[in-house]
Parts: C-alpha cells; structure tokens; sequence
C-alpha cells in the first residue's frame, strides 16, 4: 500500500498523515496506562517535533535509536494545543533503499541559517581586529586548535541555537552586541571580545555532536564552564610571557557569564567587561528562542503555546 509523502515539520497541520524521513534527536520509553509507549523528538530542516509511539512498541523501540535517520508513517494530532506525531510505524532509514525513495540528509538537520564559509570569515575578521597581541594570539590559537567543531557545534542540546553551526552564530552575534556595548560603556573592546568567542568554548567538550546533541561524560561531570576556563588556562600557559592578569579577567568572564550563582556561574561578573558579557549572553539565548519558538508554533492562533522556558506565550505577530 503506498502512502502519501508527510509534508515538513513547519507545514504539517492536524489532519496530516503519511510517510517521512527524520532526524530523531531523542528517544525515551516511558509507562503508561495501558503500558510502555515512546516520546520522540523528530527533526527536518524546517522545525521539530515531538512524536509518541504507542501501538506495537515493543519491536518498534528496537527498529531505531536516538541520533539515527528514520522513516516514520505517522499521522498528525493536537494535544495541549501542540501538534505532534502519532507514529504508527518506524524504522531506521536503509540509505541505498530510501535514497530512491527521495531521502536526503540535509533535509533533515537543522543548521543555521548563515552560511558557514560566510561566519567563519567573519570570525577571522574579528579577531584580526583584536588590538591587544596577547588576547589575538590566544583566540588564534585556541579558535585554530578547535576548527573543525566550530564550524558545526550547536550552543546547545535544545534550549538555544540547538542546531547545526549555531555555535558560531551565537558568539558571532554576541561579539557583534557586546562590541557595541563596549564602546557604549568604555568598557575593554578586547576582553569583551575574547569574552564573546570564548565563554562557551567548554560546549566542544560538554556535548557530543554528530547528528543529534548528547552530553559528554566530562560535560555531565565538570560542565562547561569549568571546562572553558580550563581550556583557556591551558592556551595562555602556552604562550610566552602571557600576564597572568589578563588571563584572570579572561577567565572571569567565563566563569561568570551565567550571571547568577543559581544559573550555573561558580562567580558573578565583578567586571564592567563581564556584566555587559552576561547580559548579552542572556539577551542573545531568548531572542533565539523567541524567534525558533515562533518558527515552530503549528497552531492556528496568533499567541504561540506556552513556552516553559521563556515563562510566557508569545505573539507571532
């Protein structure tokens, strides 16, 4: 029996039903009433969604895993004013089978919407402009060390720019803010900076990232504010005759950017350079949640769900 072609995430509506190719990014069995059933969370290039299993689960949870490719017969439904899958049928994709069929990777990952090449440029740039030879020489050397995950790190598993290269987006913007505010405030252009492309450099060994996002036994274990300051203490040492105050500012900047100890901030800011770092921080996470909550609302209304992180429903205007 042949089924209709599932139209993308951000163009299915509730009375959607067919075949489609996905990223499944999560994976939990949980119990239920009438027994175990599975809550997924699916991917494509346009948005996410989350699907649950509840028929047959006990062969369908060993046809896939979390971070595979699959092929789903779902149809669609509204529970809590959210549309989501009830997936009927599910396995892993077989690529030389469903690349026939119209499978294709990059259809299902989510990526930033900026070109790579283009950010990274502007990471180079950026850092060519660092008048201070000591910070320029230690964001050369540690961004040079860490290339290949720069150019396609996510910031985050799920709460902000949860996406391909949405790492560099986010210290890009960062960057780009805070050296307004900088000149604003006469704050240290340089520290602000290097506090932009640095603070979140532990997330390259925090999380684990092929196609979906897991954490690290040392991102669990220490996090990734320890492992930054780490990492930054470990590129100055390298490097002669690096003052040992600069590299505490720096690695204040990174230990204090959650803002507040019950965020996760072994230190608050102290600094002018570190307050206008965890502000922008904060600022630059919620609008890239306003806006991919947004993107992602299936609802007919003009008010998104209530979002659980943001505390609020949101206008889409």
């Amino acid at each position: 029996m042949l089924f209709p072609m599932l139209p993308a995430i951000r163009q299915l509506t509730a009375d959607s039903a067919g075949v489609g190719y996905f990223l499944c990014t999560q994976k939990d069995v949980r119990p239920g009433r009438n027994g175990e059933f599975l809550t997924l969370a699916l991917q494509d290039a346009t948005g996410r969604i989350v699907a649950r299993v509840f028929d047959d689960v006990e062969r369908l949870k060993k046809e896939f895993e979390a971070g595979e490719f699959v092929k789903v017969r779902a149809r669609a439904n509204v529970y809590n004013e959210r549309l989501q899958l009830i997936v009927e049928n599910i396995r892993r994709v077989h690529l030389d089978q469903d690349r026939v069929d119209g499978f294709r990777e990059e259809d299902c990952v989510m990526s930033s919407a900026r070109p790579v090449d283009e950010m990274w440029a502007e990471l180079q740039g950026r850092i060519g402009s660092v008048g201070n030879p000591f910070v320029k020489t230690l964001l050369e050397k540690i961004v040079g060390a860490h290339e290949v995950k720069l150019r396609v790190w996510p910031a985050a598993q799920s709460v902000h720019h949860a996406y391909r290269a949405g790492f560099l987006e986010h210290v890009l913007q960062m960057a780009a803010v805070g050296e307004m505010l900088a000149k604003a405030y006469s704050a240290d252009r340089d520290l602000v900076l290097a506090g932009a492309l640095l603070h979140d450099i532990g997330k390259l060994q925090e999380l684990d990232y092929e196609l979906a996002t897991s954490y690290s036994r040392e991102g669990r274990l220490l996090g990734h504010i320890t492992l930054g300051s780490a990492v930054v203490g470990q590129a100055a040492a390298a490097i002669e005759g690096f003052p040992p105050l600069l590299l505490t500012e720096i690695q204040h900047l990174i230990l204090s950017h959650h803002g507040r100890l019950e965020f996760g901030s072994p230190v608050t800011p102290m600094t002018v350079e570190a307050f206008i770092l965890s502000s922008v921080d904060d600022l630059d996470a919620k609008i890239n949640m306003v806006r991919q909550a947004i993107k992602d609302d299936t609802g007919d209304g003009e008010f998104t769900a209530y979002h659980s992180k943001l505390e609020r429903v949101l206008w889409k205007g």
